[in-house]
């Protein structure tokens, strides 16, 4: 029997809230129509429209926040990480490594501390500020509930009291149920009316101390990050003046198989009267392209080429080719002995003097070279003695890359590092052309196509590259 009433109650009162949902909806009904009047309260509705505002502005607040401690939070990772890069690239031997790892973990734990005083004074705040608005909301909504049902006893009371035929007995029920009614709403009522203007006044308070909270300790946290800033600072600073003269790059060693460098200089004669005839200087042994003099540095790694200038150059070795002393005094017989150095490319005011030295019926220097000597020494002198200096081998002709300016020749190997570096080796040769926008030129890197993959594809697209220029030396 106890189950049968409890569903009976169940029952009961599902069906007296669907009968009031169906008073309050023909209620508003007739409202609308004009065919009831309806209870208004104009500083009530504005209270109701202030809060609303406040609620819109202060979850904007609240989502803003929390996006700016997402913000600090992945500030706080990469200037972590940032960090961490710092102690791995510093060497061991180095001076104020430990003061660096000092200032690095006082930077963790300086951002770790903004982002909780962030969270605890100023979000928990928020979150505790925001809590009370679904509360006061709901309440809000249920007033207006009971508005309706206010004017709904109302009215029916009233039309009861107009009736022609008086039902005394009915006439008494409705007013019993609308000094209910009024009862229920002037309760709540009240209470709004007192809590939606204390509410509304609170936001100004409440934005003041949110916004003080975050500028102080914003303010106190970039302040304290300044002084570890200025440490590093410090630090750096100190490293740089005691390694100012050492640029820290590799020194070559020279091979266990390299040959010893003979340069050999002329003795003058015992008299101490000048020579009567100008030297001629020939290397009969070839230097490896890679030798190294001692004190002589290698050139920068390309990572560091494409940050920033180039270093000056490495000394340049130009292999010589090895040609017989006998060859080139038979050239030019008694008539004239030049100065000429087979190491470098030839020299136009030697070989100018050397063409106006000439006899009449005598055999021309350019014919008697293509017999005895190398072939890049005859291109060469030929082109001096017929009182041209041509700018790289043949500038004019139609199978160089368009653009072409100058020939570089590779004095050390270069590994590329990207895809738009070319792979040399010493002694590789280099077509150099202009960059199609010159803007993307870095200092101390050159553009160009190795001359082997000219010859062999003739498409610039496929060959060109860029590579550092002081692992060259241009030789026309």
């Amino acid at each position: 029997m106890a189950e049968m009433g409890s569903k009976g109650v169940t029952a009961g009162k599902i069906a007296s809230n669907v009968q009031k949902k169906l008073t309050r909806a023909q209620e508003k009904v007739l409202q609308k129509l004009g065919k009831a009047d309806e209870t208004k309260d104009e500083q009530f509705e504005q209270c109701v429209q202030n809060f609303n505002k406040q609620l819109t502005e202060g979850t904007r607040l609240q989502k803003d926040l929390r996006t700016y401690l997402a913000s600090v939070k992945a500030m706080h990772e990469a200037s972590k990480k940032l960090n961490e890069c710092l102690q791995e690239v510093y060497e061991p031997d180095w001076p104020g490594r430990d003061e660096a790892s000092k200032i690095a973990e006082n930077n963790d734990l300086l951002w770790m501390d903004y982002h909780q005083k962030l969270v605890d004074q100023a979000l928990l705040t928020m979150d505790t500020y925001l809590g009370q608005f679904p509360d006061i909301k709901s309440r809000i909504a249920k007033r207006g509930r009971k508005l309706v049902d206010y004017d709904s006893a109302r009215h029916h009371y009233e039309s009861l009291q107009t009736a022609k035929k008086k039902d005394e007995a009915k006439i008494a029920k409705a007013e019993e149920e609308l000094i209910k009614a009024q009862k229920v709403f002037e309760e709540m009522n009240v209470d709004l009316q007192e809590e939606l203007p204390s509410l509304w006044n609170s936001r100004v308070g409440f934005y003041v101390n949110t916004f003080q909270s975050i500028a102080g300790l914003e303010e106190n946290f970039h302040k304290e990050m300044s002084k570890l800033n200025q440490n590093l600072n410090d630090v750096l600073i100190s490293l740089e003046k005691q390694h100012g003269s050492n640029t820290f790059t590799v020194k070559a060693q020279p091979s266990d198989n390299a040959p010893a460098k003979g340069n050999k200089s002329p003795s003058p004669p015992p008299d101490g009267s000048p020579a009567a005839t100008p030297e001629i200087r020939v290397n009969h042994e070839p230097e490896p392209a890679g030798a190294a003099t001692p004190g002589a540095t290698l050139p920068k790694s390309p990572s560091q080429l494409r940050k920033g200038p180039p270093v000056p150059p490495p000394p340049k070795h130009t292999p010589s080719k090895e040609v017989k002393q006998e060859q080139i005094l038979s050239l030019f017989d008694d008539t004239f002995v030049p100065e000429i150095s087979v190491t470098t490319p030839s020299q136009p005011a030697e070989a100018s003097e050397a063409a106006g030295a000439q006899e009449p019926g005598e055999t021309t220097a350019s014919e008697a070279a293509s017999s005895s000597l190398p072939a890049v020494v005859v291109e060469t002198f030929s082109a001096t003695v017929n009182g041209t200096v041509e700018s790289g081998s043949g500038a004019g002709r139609l199978d160089l890359p368009p653009g072409f300016m100058f020939k570089v020749q590779a004095q050390h190997d270069y590994t590329a590092t990207d895809t738009d570096e070319l792979q040399l080796k010493a002694g590789d040769v280099v077509l150099v052309i202009p960059f199609q926008n010159p803007e993307e030129q870095d200092e101390g890197w050159l553009m160009g196509v190795k001359e082997t993959d000219w010859n062999q594809h003739k498409e610039l697209e496929k060959c060109r590259g860029v590579f550092p220029e002081n692992f060259t030396e241009r030789v026309q």
